[in-house]
């Protein structure tokens, strides 16, 4: 009698293991798909928050990492910023 209690017990914990595999599963699944959405959005980040850029530039590289996606950041990271930058004493710097 004791070893049809322990098969039973061990039918059981077997059965209750078998039930949690969607739940894990469920759970991996969901942390991969925020992992990949947040590597997707990290160079709208990076384009948003960086100081290479300003204005309307700015605007211009993340419409064209919504058109080119990924191919865009990387031209980012080459050629931005497009127009070289006027230094803060430059731009009131009057010659008479």
């Amino acid at each position: 009698m004791k070893t049809i209690g322990s098969l039973f017990t061990l039918f059981l914990v077997i059965l209750g293991l078998l039930c949690l595999v969607p739940l894990i599963t469920f759970g991996f699944g969901l942390v991969a798909t925020v992992a990949i959405f947040t590597i997707w959005l990290l160079p709208f980040w990076i384009i948003a928050t960086s100081d290479e850029t300003t204005g309307f530039e700015k605007i211009a590289w993340l419409l064209a990492m919504i058109c080119l996606s990924w191919f865009a950041w990387v031209f980012y990271f080459f050629l931005a910023p497009l127009k070289p930058r006027r230094s803060r004493y430059e731009r009131f710097d009057y010659h008479y």
